[in-house]
């Protein structure tokens, strides 16, 4: 499963950077957290197979589910599946060496009370024979496990589709199973449905029977995976064929796409097979790899064995290729865990990382493999800084923890991004050779089974003979990393540089830091240090004074640097370090440092910096300046032939809230851009300044401005209007800016718009006047009514913006109804910043007469649906 859901929060606005400046950290313990282990095991589960029924206009399943278990002991009286708002029928067992088995002394009694099936076995289990559990259920308008979308009313083009998204526990809502991953087992499905659909899923396609009206799917999944993986993916698509030695890999887009959209977002794919079956030493294990791209998918990708699917939010276009390679590193992640995940499946979700950080890591090798080093480098860094923004503003914790409410509560940015960089510096510590030699290992003896994160561990020993549990012990196992401050100083009569190390955080780390010295002419020198105390200082006799000095010389571990060096050393390295992420730190330094000198040696590096992540860091970092020189340094990149450098440029001006940065800006939305996210980011700025400069015809101005962006631009994913919506949202003041932002929140606005209306409701929300503030709460209101998920999310991050207790009564309705557990926990953590920015004593009385409100008006709405109830009885 991809991040991206998770990436969504800072998009939402429920953590604005503002940091805690003690060093406590949050917990990521709430309220109801407790710890979580596997069921006991009462038999292996060999097989899974269902045989169901679909029935689009009543979003229902319905058929059999027949799992074949092979009991672990003598004596076992009563088995118990996991089985969620299902309608259960009728349950038989089979002894599978039984050659007729009478059907009616196969029934057996069950209870069951809409979460667990509990089955009575007619004779006690004995070990090593097989029992064939018939289910005969129906799953009618599921919450989750199995979605529906259909056109609707006010979406009239949306496709027919029905898919299943099983990770974490979600498919016990679809068919009765032992839904943890420790059981493994074949599968398969058969399903009928309209003749105008086709029907995408696990393994092999075994049979196509055509009827009437209708057309009957069998697929077969002949390699063993949990219940959480096995898949369906129903609709009219757009079928592209390719192939990896002969498997087949298809794509799959819905009909009112390309295959050329397709290919564009896609085609890199059997590259990517060949790829990391070299690098894993496995060739890719499955019979075939479909991808599937479908509609209001809650997540960015699932892996699903054999059979990924993919948010239609993913299809690019050839503009929005330009500058985007999210969809390509999407693929990559996926493809990575039909490895991490698929052939190696973990034992317990307190292991996600260990799957979740490798597929995180390959879209590093992936970038690397194909757009070089210093991309990987960069990337890695964005990474580092996405989970080192978590620890910070959110809550920190160790890797690996059973104690949580919720599964899915695990899948953040601890065990993706800091996963993958885990990953990163194992390869470090054991040099390319042996770390491949390892995971090579890992991934053989593992090859179809469950793995913990000691599973990791001992591979690594039994193929290297390296112990790593420091590393694990310091990354893994409890939270945090190391923040260090590094100071440089040179004895030019002795030849000594000295090297000062502070770590700031409160537990010291542990480690052996490699520190570079680099010259005018001679190579490089290193000297690798063990790291461990508060305070340490390292003399270094060299032949003459460096150049530039490189602390953890090629950035390998994940850490957070300030550097205390001259400005001599810094415009050095800035120029010379072939380490992008050490010229970056050199950037920050200097823009520390500030000062006419620090913009000129920004400047002239913003315009002759060869690569463009280094460029955007120089542009972020000159804006920091408050001087009139960086302003102008600033502006010479404008014209940069990057995209990304230009948002920086862009951004970097907008942070000088003048006249001048408006009318630079403005070209951008007027004259336009070959890319989408600059022109977007133009009109959310173009709003910022107008509301900043705060004129009196300059507001009204931009409003007309972005009101034309919103008429004339749609887009990929309408990425440009929702510019203009933010933009809009920075318009406090206007009232034609609100109520334009609050009729692009209505069901008939195309869904991503409306989600970035709804969230720049939260924005324009903050620190508003009463009336207007009443206004976006009731309109909150009535959208959080909604049950999808990504308006759900959208309408937590809009209330967290809103310091109301108004915006609390609101999140804890959300919270106590909604049934998707990252729904809930954002909600809660919401709460807890509205609460902390309005004061708790201030906010109870008015959160009190919320909630009673809010018991009164359900109360009313439950007395009139009796009412209607009853007039409706004959």
């Amino acid at each position: 499963m991809t991040r991206k859901s998770w990436d969504s929060y800072l998009e939402l606005g429920l953590w604005d950077g503002e940091s805690d400046k003690s060093k406590k950290h949050k917990s990521f313990h709430l309220p109801g957290a407790k710890p979580h282990y596997n069921p006991d095991r009462p038999g292996q589960v060999e097989h899974i197979a269902l045989d169901l029924v679909l029935d689009i206009p009543q979003q229902a399943i319905a058929g059999s589910c027949k799992i074949r278990l092979r009991p672990v002991r003598d004596g076992i009286t009563d088995l118990n599946l996991d089985a969620v708002s299902l309608r259960i029928d009728s349950v038989s067992i089979t002894d599978r060496i039984e050659a007729k088995p009478d059907p009616d002394k196969a029934k057996c009694k069950f209870d069951y009370d809409g979460e667990f099936l509990k089955i009575y076995l007619n004779e006690p289990t004995r070990a090593g024979i097989p029992i064939e559990i018939a289910i005969a259920y129906a799953a009618e308008q599921p919450q989750r496990g199995i979605y529906f979308v259909q056109p609707t009313e006010h979406q009239p083009d949306k496709p027919t589709q029905v898919w299943t998204q099983g990770e974490d526990e979600d498919s016990r809502y679809w068919f009765p199973c032992f839904d943890y991953p420790g059981q493994l087992a074949t599968s398969e499905i058969r399903i009928k449905v309209p003749k105008e659909l086709m029907v995408i899923s696990n393994g092999e396609l075994i049979e196509v029977k055509d009827l009437k009206k209708e057309k009957i799917y069998h697929w077969s999944q002949k390699e063993v995976h949990p219940s959480y993986l096995m898949t369906l993916a129903i609709g009219d698509f757009v079928e592209v064929k390719d192939e990896w030695k002969g498997k087949p890999v298809t794509y799959y887009v819905d009909k009112s796409r390309t295959a050329e959209e397709a290919i564009l977002t896609m085609g890199k794919t059997p590259k990517m097979i060949e790829f990391f079956s070299e690098k894993y030493g496995y060739d890719y294990a499955f019979p075939k790899y479909a991808q599937v791209c479908v509609a209001d998918f809650i997540f960015g990708g699932m892996e699903n064995t054999s059979t990924t699917l993919l948010t239609d939010r993913c299809v690019l276009d050839q503009r929005a290729a330009i500058d985007n390679r999210s969809s390509e590193s999407l693929v990559a992640h996926e493809l990575a865990h039909q490895w991490f995940g698929d052939l190696l499946v973990i034992k317990h979700w307190s292991h996600a990382w260990v799957k979740e950080g490798a597929a995180t890591y390959a879209e590093v090798l992936w970038t690397d493999h194909e757009y070089g080093a210093e991309e990987a480098a960069y990337y890695l860094l964005g990474e580092a800084r996405r989970y080192i923004s978590e620890d910070r503003d959110r809550y920190r914790r160790p890797m690996v923890t059973h104690v949580y409410r919720e599964a899915i509560e695990l899948y953040d940015r601890h065990i993706y991004e800091k996963g993958g960089c885990v990953y990163h510096m194992l390869r470090t510590e054991l040099g390319d050779e042996l770390f491949w030699k390892a995971i090579h290992h890992f991934v053989r003896t593992n090859a179809h089974k469950t793995v913990e994160t000691i599973d990791l561990l001992r591979a690594i020993e039994e193929a290297t003979g390296k112990n790593c549990l420091f590393l694990f012990d310091q990354y893994v196992f409890r939270g945090g990393h190391p923040e260090y401050k590094i100071g440089y100083s040179w004895d030019g009569d002795n030849k000594l540089a000295k090297i000062s190390v502070t770590q700031t955080q409160e537990e010291l780390f542990d480690l052996r830091i490699p520190i570079g010295f680099g010259f005018e002419e001679e190579a490089p020198q290193v000297f690798t240090v063990r790291v461990f105390e508060k305070d340490q200082a390292f003399y270094f006799p060299l032949p003459q004074k460096p150049k530039y000095i490189s602390f953890d010389r090629g950035n390998n571990y994940l850490k957070q640097v300030s550097l205390d060096y001259g400005m001599t050393e810094l415009k050095a390295g800035l120029q010379s370090n072939p380490d992008p992420i050490a010229r970056i730190q050199c950037a920050e330094a200097l823009a520390k440092k500030g000062g006419l000198e620090s913009v000129k040696a920004l400047g002239a590096a913003l315009l002759s910096e060869p690569f463009w992540g280094v460029r955007v860091e120089i542009a972020e970092n000159l804006a920091s300046i408050k001087l009139d020189q960086a302003f102008e340094a600033l502006e010479k990149g404008l014209e940069d032939t990057d995209a990304k450098v230009r948002i920086a440029v862009i951004t970097g001006l907008a942070q000088n809230k003048v006249q001048k940065s408006l009318d630079l800006i403005k070209p951008f939305i007027k004259k336009g851009d070959p890319s989408y996210n600059v022109e977007a980011t133009a009109a959310r700025l173009t709003g910022e300044l107008a509301a900043a400069l705060s004129t009196e015809r300059e507001p009204s101005k931009v409003v007309k401005l972005l009101q034309t962006v919103l008429k004339e631009r749609s887009g990929w994913n309408e990425v440009v209007r929702s510019g203009a919506i933010a933009g809009l949202a920075k318009l406090k003041d206007s009232d034609e800016a609100m109520e334009t932002i609050i009729k692009y929140t209505e069901p008939d606005v195309p869904q991503p718009l409306r989600l970035a209306s709804i969230r720049a409701l939260g924005a324009m929300g903050k620190a508003q006047t009463k009336p207007k503030t009443e206004q976006i709460l009731n309109r909150l209101k009535v959208i959080a009514q909604e049950t999808f998920f990504l308006t759900q999310m959208s309408v937590v991050g809009a209330l967290g913006q809103i310091d109301s207790a108004s915006a609390i009564g609101v999140l804890h309705s959300l919270s106590d109804s909604t049934p998707d557990g990252r729904v809930r926990r954002a909600a809660d953590e919401a709460i807890q910043r509205v609460q902390k920015a309005i004061g708790k004593d201030a906010g109870l009385k008015q959160l009190r007469e919320e909630l009673d409100q809010l018991r009164k008006d359900n109360q009313d709405l439950k007395s009139r649906l009796e009412a209607i109830e009853a007039k409706a009885k004959p």
